[in-house]
């Protein structure tokens, strides 16, 4: 069994781990899957993460996004080795300390991938944000209307059906649904960018002169999500370098700063609706920030 065989033979990863001599060490990290680097007796290693009891389409919905960012050949992505029910495993990637270069460069490979494009906003098959769906069917647009109804919207009822937020919160909430076009200002009319789509600092993998995007949510999206989430639960080291570097390679909409909290809001609602009310202080502050 190595990395070779495995390509040519995915399917056969599971048989392989309870009979084989694969090494498999815990990797610290995710909150909702397993994770582990496996390495064979070649030396190589991938990294696997499974969900037991997961959707079937689970995992096939990362590996879609994974697939369909690598495509753009912008940034570095993962190969998808094996993708199965329960399990997905990638290529290995040796982490290193961030590094103010390879900060400046992600700025310019993230503008080349929004640059790639969608043909709609959403994507061509089911989603996921965490362990939630994730309301992918294809749309035209515009992006407001959109991204209220199936960013904001879904997980603003789940947030209050969990009790995580009150009637009076969502109330709140709404208002910026309902106002929604003027939220979103010029920014609003642009085309559906190529997006990560979670793109919090933890799905960031710093190695040497790049860094690597993980754990999509991958859509046609507004680019400035990607963007405003890199700045949520503690920013990303030299988040002001990555942020020139792509403003001057793809000059942002005037007043993006401005909207950053209404971006964020999205993954904030899913955090709500996934972890509970320790969330609910945040969503309250980001639409403040909105002007609600």
């Amino acid at each position: 069994m190595d990395l070779a065989y495995l390509r040519e033979h995915p399917h056969h990863l599971p048989t392989f781990l309870t009979h084989q001599r694969i090494r498999e060490t815990p990797v610290a990290g995710g909150s909702i899957c397993a994770s582990s680097r496996l390495t064979f007796d070649t030396g190589e290693s991938v990294f696997a993460k499974s969900l037991e009891g997961a959707p079937s389409d689970f995992f096939a919905a990362e590996a879609n996004g994974l697939r369909w960012l690598r495509e753009a050949g912008a940034v570095p992505v993962p190969e998808v080795i094996a993708e199965l029910p329960g399990m997905l495993a990638l290529e290995w990637v040796e982490q290193t300390e961030p590094e103010q270069e390879a900060a400046e460069r992600l700025g310019r490979e993230l503008a080349a991938l929004h640059r790639a494009g969608a043909p709609a906003f959403g994507a061509d098959w089911p989603g996921y944000i965490g362990s939630l769906p994730l309301a992918n069917e294809p749309s035209p647009g515009p992006w407001p209307g959109w991204f209220a109804a199936n960013r904001l919207a879904p997980y603003l009822r789940m947030s209050v059906d969990n009790g995580s937020l009150s009637n009076a919160d969502a109330a709140r909430i709404d208002q910026i649904i309902e106002n929604i076009d003027g939220c979103a200002g010029e920014a609003g009319d642009e085309p559906p960018a190529r997006i990560h789509g979670d793109l919090w600092p933890g799905n960031l993998l710093w190695s040497g002169s790049r860094v690597w995007l993980v754990d999509p949510a991958a859509h046609g999206g507004h680019r400035e999500t990607d963007l405003a989430l890199l700045s949520l639960f503690g920013s990303a080291p030299y988040s002001d370098r990555i942020l020139h570097a792509y403003d001057e390679a793809w000059p942002l909409a005037a007043g993006w700063r401005e909207r950053v909290p209404l971006h964020q809001l999205y993954l904030l609602l899913v955090h709500t609706a996934l972890f509970g009310g320790a969330y609910r202080s945040s969503v309250l502050a980001a639409a403040r920030a909105v002007g609600f």
